[in-house]
This record gives structure tokens, sequence and C-alpha cells, in this order.
């Protein structure tokens, strides 16, 4: 994660264009559901495909400075709720539960056309300026690549719940892997309990093919290069790296999808418990 003495600064045109053009695929996507579809469970528990676009809905109207359309004493307790943010998105998903699929498409449309007339006039200097994220204080452009990540994984909850698969590469899958990669290293030194001088590499395929390192010496860090074989490889898909990463599938249901070299024992570890985001 970022330092907060030292934010990432991101340059706005292109990750502005690359989080409209997340939304409007989105949008494109919402015009293709059917009735059935928009009520299918998606890979979050408790939460079908309009939870989803509810959601989504609910952090733009956030950000926007629209409340909630329910109040937090209004909604039922949820087995899958295990944090404030968690309750927090609760709000949006019971207020907006009983609305038409055609209304929350609309209101999603809506949202985003509202808050992309706000990000296109931003400056860049607004774009740098300090910020509370997700991952704590950094820059406002930071956040608005967290905003990409969310949008983008939630585009393909979509997308797994219904069978119908996207594109998962280009500059829109880029932003948001460059989001994800900076939590791996929490996954392999902190849940996968990487022991001290022990290194990984990610082999990954598909559409966001490349090798990730990660050293564990002290705290366990994202590397450029290994100055030797890694303890352990693990090659997969890009596709099942994410979902796993965002806790989607179960590691132990897709193991048959992963090559593990090296220290095996080490590398079964790792991928289950490589669940890491919010």
């Amino acid at each position: 994660m970022s330092d907060a003495k030292t934010p990432t600064l991101l340059e706005k045109e292109p990750l502005v264009d690359a989080l409209i053009g997340e939304w409007q695929t989105i949008g494109f996507l919402l015009d293709e559901l059917t009735p059935d579809q928009w009520s299918t469970p998606s890979p979050l528990p408790g939460w079908s495909v309009q939870d989803v676009v509810a959601h989504l809905i609910g952090t733009e109207s956030m950000l926007a400075g629209i409340d909630p359309p329910v109040e937090e004493g209004d909604v039922p307790d949820s087995p899958h709720v295990h944090n404030p943010i968690g309750a927090f998105n609760e709000r949006w998903i019971h207020g907006l539960r009983d609305h038409a699929p055609e209304q929350i498409r609309d209101h999603f449309l809506a949202i985003t056309t509202q808050r992309a007339d706000v990000l296109r006039t931003m400056t860049q200097t607004d774009f740098d300026a300090p910020a509370m994220t997700p991952v704590g204080p950094d820059s406002y452009g930071r956040f608005m690549r967290t905003r990409l990540f969310d949008c983008w994984f939630h585009e393909h909850d979509i997308r797994d719940a219904i069978g119908v698969p996207g594109d998962e590469g280009g500059v829109r899958g880029e932003y948001a892997f460059a989001e994800l990669v900076g939590g791996v290293p929490f996954a392999v030194g902190k849940k996968g309990r990487a022991p001290q001088g022990t290194s990984v590499t990610f082999a990954l395929s598909g559409p966001l093919a490349r090798e990730i390192h990660v050293a564990v010496e002290g705290r366990a860090a994202l590397v450029d290069e290994l100055p030797g074989p890694a303890t352990t490889t693990v090659a997969m898909d890009s596709r099942l790296f994410t979902r796993l990463c965002g806790g989607r599938v179960s590691p132990v249901d897709r193991m048959d999808e992963v090559t593990i070299s090296g220290h095996e024992e080490l590398g079964i570890q790792i991928v289950t418990n490589l669940a890491f985001t919010i």
C-alpha cells in the first residue's frame, strides 16, 4: 500500500477517461440484462446482480454528497457484513432493493454521468490534492484509481454471475490490476505466512499476463526481480488470480487450475490465503 508521506500522483486525463469508460461499459452491460439476470446471485455473499449495481450507485452518490436512502438502524443484520464499510454499503443495498431493474439502471447512468462531469472539470492540481481514500491518506487521483478497481471488479462480478465474459485486459484492466497488486505482499506475508528469507513468483497468463515477485525480507514486498529462483512459483490465469485475491471463488475448488513449482507446501498455503480485498 502507499506510504502516506509519498502520495500516489497519477495523470488525470487517462485515468478519468478509463473510469468513465468503465462506467459506460457497465451501462452497456446493464442494458442487456434480462429480469432474471438482475436477480441472479452474484459471487458476493448476500448480493444479487442488482445489489452489486446498487452498491456502485451508493459509492458514487456518497462522493457526490448524497446520503443513503435509509438510516443505519433501518437495515436488518446480515451475516455477510463484517465492518463499518460493509454496514454503510447495506444502507444503499437495502434502500434500493425494491426498485425495478430499469430504475436501478437509470439511477446508475444518472449518478455516473454526474460524477463524470465533476471529474472532467477537475484540474491536475485537484487530482493531486490530499484525500482520505479506502486505503488511507493519499491523493484524490489514487482514490479514483480505487474507484476504477472497484467498478472493474464489480463489472466482472456481474459477468461471472450471468455467464457473459468480457474483456479483462486493456487500459481499464491495467489500472485495476495496479491497485490490486499493491495488496499481494500482505496476502503473501501476513495471510499466507511466508517465512523470512522466502520469495514467491506469480506467473500469470491470460489477459493480464505478467510475473509478480514478492520477497520476504523483513516485511514482504514487491520487487522487480529476484536474485535467483523463487522459493515457490505459482502459475495460473490472471482471471483466476483476480478472483482469488477478491475472495470470489474457493481456492480449494480451483487448485486444478494452479501449477506450483518449488516449495509446494508454501505455494498451497499462499494460494489458499490470497483473498485480501475489502
